[in-house]
């Protein structure tokens, strides 16, 4: 790396650095405001909402970089066009694919951090910021949005509530014959994991259907094999936009291995990485801006264009999000469509740069 490379990642990390610590303060003061609403309830004061805005931060900045990466971008290479240093540059043989290479070196930097943020700190702390506030809001609290459906070969399972990381609250079971047809449903009023692919049901209850009669049986324990984990309904009870890749991809195997729908995983899996891809192409759309009509305009100019630009990024990501599942559509290809819209842009003026 070159005296000029470092030079040029230098001012685009320190302005998006600076931009995102502005964008957080926000980000922290309207999840604070947020939850005034809630404050009150049960044992949820004043200080633990403003805890829950700085357990969340992690999540607001995985989803927010590439918004401020392309605002600092814009206001980094802004000043230096101002200074007319990037002028010097210019005149001095150094192409705009240099600028390009040097500006790339900054956007892996921040695409790095991206993905610390994303699988290692953002999930772990949300999680914790919604199991402190439920904790002070309600003395029975049920964590990962109080049920889910999982299909285990000719099992398929409901957990009615997940109160604790190997024990269920509940849970429904309906077992199929090799036709495909009912044969058997249970209840139980808990269900605990055990070594060996093992579930303790306690308070079981069952209807055999035979060709003749309904069989019924209850029982205080029942043991259940199913290779169905305490992770995987852990996983299946979380929002997809809310797990890791890691955890997105073990869902999308589990749902294929069982014939199931995998869409919504896709999704959210092919998202996360197409978001995390999209800071590079935001890094690399400041060159053409500030190398042409925003080469002398004012920082805050430079600063609303990236800030519209971002926000339009958000909102079509948000929307085809929206859509994704209910429309039926490859949910590969929507979750690149803002990034490769994106890539197109920049590409495209990049070319055009002088």
């Amino acid at each position: 790396m070159t005296i000029l490379d470092r030079y040029i990642v230098r001012t685009i990390l320190l302005f998006t650095g600076l931009v995102m610590f502005v964008l957080l303060v926000l980000a922290v003061l309207f999840t604070f405001i947020g939850e005034q609403g809630d404050v009150g309830q049960g044992h949820y004061t004043g200080v633990e909402a403003l805890w829950y805005s700085l357990l969340s931060l992690p999540e607001q900045a995985w989803e927010l970089l590439p918004i401020g990466a392309l605002i600092g971008s814009l206001l980094g290479l802004g000043q230096l066009a101002r200074g007319s240093e990037l002028i010097v540059l210019r005149a001095s043989g150094v192409s705009v694919a240099r600028l390009a290479m040097a500006a790339l070196m900054a956007a892996l930097l921040l695409l790095a951090g991206e993905v610390v943020v994303g699988e290692l700190l953002a999930p772990q702390l949300e999680q914790t910021a919604k199991e402190t506030k439920a904790f002070a809001r309600f003395s029975n609290v049920s964590f990962g949005g109080g049920g889910a459906w999982v299909r285990d070969g000719n099992l398929i399972l409901r957990v009615e509530r997940l109160s604790s990381p190997r024990q269920l609250g509940g849970m429904l079971l309906f077992e199929l014959n090799p036709e495909r047809r009912l044969q058997a449903i249970g209840a139980a009023a808990r269900a605990t994991a055990e070594p060996g692919g093992r579930w303790l049901l306690q308070g079981y209850r069952e209807s055999r259907f035979t060709p003749g009669q309904v069989l019924r049986q209850q029982a205080a324990e029942h043991v259940l094999r199913s290779s169905v984990t305490s992770g995987v309904f852990a996983l299946a009870t979380a929002e997809p936009r809310d797990l890791t890749t890691r955890a997105l991809w073990t869902l999308i195997g589990y749902d294929r291995a069982n014939e199931l729908d995998p869409s919504a995983y896709l999704f959210a899996f092919w998202s996360r990485i197409a978001r995390t891809v999209a800071i590079a192409f935001a890094v690399l759309l400041a060159i053409p801006f500030v190398l042409g009509a925003l080469r002398s305009a004012a920082a805050g100019t430079r600063m609303v264009i990236g800030l519209l630009i971002g926000v339009a990024f958000f909102l079509l990501q948000r929307l085809i999000e929206s859509g994704a599942v209910v429309f039926n559509l490859d949910p590969v290809l929507l979750a690149w469509l803002p990034t490769a819209l994106l890539a197109t842009v920049t590409v495209v003026l990049l070319v055009r740069a002088r």
